[in-house]
């Protein structure tokens, strides 16, 4: 062979190489793997079928499920993502929001405007701060009144906290080691429903207002002092009356009602109690179900993350109608989107979702939850109610 002629299939060589092969020789060099945080008992199924599904139709890209739960992804991130060891994409809970930006931690909602046009108002509102969005709403929810219909039948249920804690005194005194009432004492998730009597607002009606929380309001005052003397319909310190207590006990029968989320759904049928849903009672001096915390929960990309426009594809296909559809199967949680899902407990958290208020999404939220799940421990086990408030007010503002 000539030398002229070589050199020209040398040429046509190269080229071959660079026009037609060059998608295809980088293969490898474009996978992607994306680390995800997410907690147990069933978000982590979720997110391992989700990302099958999406591995399905992204080829390069493998979803790597790890364990962090809701509430340590927001101090882990901040330790981690710097350090390179971090998730791709985390879930928080929406009022970590102020927090987590404060601290450069994630990134804004890629496709914004589409995003907030596919979910629920109250999601899109709870993931934006200072008007910019963050993160990919999963799932909505608030608490409300589960009931074990072996012990107390719809047409029983209290429509206000007096009567359920005449209800409860009576029931305990007939069904000694079980509980007419059960819940959380210690956890302000749960406690902020005294706090909110009479419109009360934890940092005033729009959430923001930092110069007081107003937990130490007349309103406040009044209503955590009535939660108070729930303690004379279930005798157990706060101590003793955990989530995971309280969850058990409805769980085994041993309780009537209990105030808990979606989230219990799965569990409870699971353990064979056959139960209902309704919006929580009144407080005193009302006539509507009593104001509980909504939240959203989201899927926040990292700030960290060396895959930011997968990790935001990864993100934004969570809330298709079908991935909801199938987190609302495997978990029972409320769906983000305004999608049709089967559940005869849904109609009881909506009708309390029309009474609940956002939790704030400020940076004084990240000391909120320990001084009043303290300040709900220390009433409920009897302390001075004003005085325990004023020092929650303290302690969460800095004063």
């Amino acid at each position: 062979m000539n030398r002229k002629l070589l050199a020209v299939l040398l040429l046509v060589a190269a080229c071959m190489t660079v026009f037609a092969g060059g998608k295809k020789e980088p293969a490898k060099a474009d996978e992607v793997v994306l680390t995800v945080w997410e907690s147990t008992n069933g978000p982590d199924e979720f997110i391992r079928q989700a990302g099958a599904a999406f591995t399905a139709t992204h080829p390069n890209v493998k979803i790597n499920y790890v364990n962090v739960e809701l509430g340590d992804a927001c101090g882990q991130i901040a330790l981690d993502g710097p350090a390179g060891v971090g998730a791709d994409v985390f879930a928080a809970p929406h009022d970590k929001l102020g927090e987590l930006v404060s601290a450069g931690s994630v990134l804004p909602t890629a496709n914004a405007a589409a995003v907030k046009n596919a979910v629920l108002g109250a999601c899109s509102t709870a993931l934006t701060y200072d008007g910019v969005m963050y993160g990919y709403p999963v799932s909505a929810e608030t608490y409300a009144l589960f009931y074990n219909k072996a012990m107390i039948k719809e047409n029983e249920l209290p429509k206000t906290w007096d009567d359920l804690a005449a209800w409860s005194k009576a029931f305990n005194a007939a069904n000694p080691g079980k509980y007419g009432f059960i819940m959380d004492v210690g956890n302000a998730y749960y406690t902020i429903v005294f706090s909110s009597a009479n419109g009360n607002r934890l940092f005033g009606e729009s959430g923001t207002d930092t110069s007081t929380t107003y937990l130490n309001s007349a309103d406040s005052v009044k209503g955590m002092t009535f939660f108070q003397s729930l303690r004379s319909a279930l005798d157990v310190p706060a101590a003793d009356l955990t989530t995971s207590f309280a969850d058990a006990a409805f769980a085994a029968g041993s309780a009537a009602m209990h105030i808990t989320g979606l989230w219990n759904v799965v569990p409870f049928e699971n353990a064979g109690i056959d139960f209902g849903v309704a919006a929580l009672p009144a407080l005193p001096g009302d006539t509507k179900p009593a104001s509980s915390f909504s939240g959203t929960r989201a899927m926040f990309v990292s700030a960290y993350t060396d895959h930011p426009a997968e990790a935001n594809e990864f993100a934004e296909f969570l809330i298709s109608e079908e991935m909801q559809k199938l987190r609302f199967d495997l978990t029972g949680a409320m769906p983000s989107i305004n999608v049709e899902v089967s559940s005869k407990y849904m109609p009881g958290f909506l009708a309390q979702l029309d009474y609940a208020f956002p939790m704030p999404s400020i940076p004084e939220m990240g000391t909120f939850w320990e001084a009043m799940n303290n300040a709900s421990k220390n009433i409920w086990d009897g302390v001075d109610v004003k005085a325990e408030l004023d020092a929650c007010d303290a302690t969460i503002l800095g004063k």
